[in-house]
């Protein structure tokens, strides 16, 4: 049998599904929903919580309870890598028209807030690994974050590695202020003369830490998404390695497989 708290965020899911409850909307205090109910305010308290793990709800200090405006979906798909591929040897005046955030979001260029951060760092062993170079290596650490320009949380929290000695021929792959990169990372490659033969990525999940949870806005009990992605050439070569950082509340990954027919 259903607890008294349940059943009143039963009652108030279901409203905020059916509309009548809706995004921005701030639900009656705690004493009113108390009172509505014949509940005590614990009672309430505990149903609140229920639909603030849930994502449904969100608490703001000092001004109550309203219901969470549905963030901006991301669908991930594995054949954004061939489209950002195609796109790479377009004119700039074609790669500038849209991006892989724009791919994976319907928004337009205009819509999103970008910002890149560039640093020179080394190899430790594990990334050194990975990218089949010796530890201490030089490497070109690049962070990313893009958010739609009405939300204040990114989609992603991205960290790339190149290995510098395969970029610094082109002293513009240094700067972070040549970003955003028309054309993204295979653009920046081909300038240096690599053409990517496949990229490979493993997913994992966890929850996340205080510091990601509070960048990516996350409701309690919200996981993320580890995502691995690494660049081959058609060498076999590592040329570049993402960490990317998901938020589990708001992304969806699809995987098309084609099959060799009989």
């Amino acid at each position: 049998m259903a607890k008294a708290y349940e059943r009143i965020a039963d009652e108030l899911r279901e409203s905020i599904r059916a509309g009548e409850l809706k995004p921005g909307d701030r639900l009656p205090s705690e004493t009113k929903l108390a009172e509505r109910y014949r509940r005590s305010v614990p009672t309430i308290r505990d149903a609140l919580r229920v639909l603030q793990d849930e994502g449904l709800v969100e608490k703001q200090h000092g001004r109550g309870n309203f219901v969470r405006r549905a963030r901006t979906r991301v669908l991930r798909t594995n054949d954004r890598h061939q489209w950002e591929k195609d796109r790479a040897r377009e004119p700039e005046a074609k790669r500038l028209e849209t991006g892989s955030t724009e791919h994976d979001t319907g928004l337009g260029v205009n819509d999103l807030v970008f910002h890149a951060l560039y640093r020179e760092t080394e190899a430790d062993k594990e990334i050194a690994e990975a990218l089949g170079v010796p530890e201490g290596s030089a490497l070109v650490e690049r962070t990313y974050r893009t958010r739609y320009a009405a939300e204040t949380a990114p989609f992603a929290l991205v960290t790339s590695y190149l290995v510098r000695a395969l970029v610094e021929s082109n002293p513009d792959l240094l700067d972070a202020a040549n970003e955003p990169w028309p054309g993204g990372t295979q653009s920046q490659l081909l300038s240096v003369g690599i053409e990517l033969d496949r990229i490979e990525e493993r997913v994992t999940a966890r929850p996340p830490t205080p510091e990601e949870a509070e960048e990516l806005e996350l409701p309690p009990g919200t996981s993320v998404l580890l995502l691995r992605k690494t660049s081959f050439d058609l060498n076999d070569r590592v040329v570049e390695m993402s960490d990317v950082t998901l938020p589990g509340d708001r992304t969806e990954m699809l995987f098309v497989t084609p099959l060799e027919r009989w």
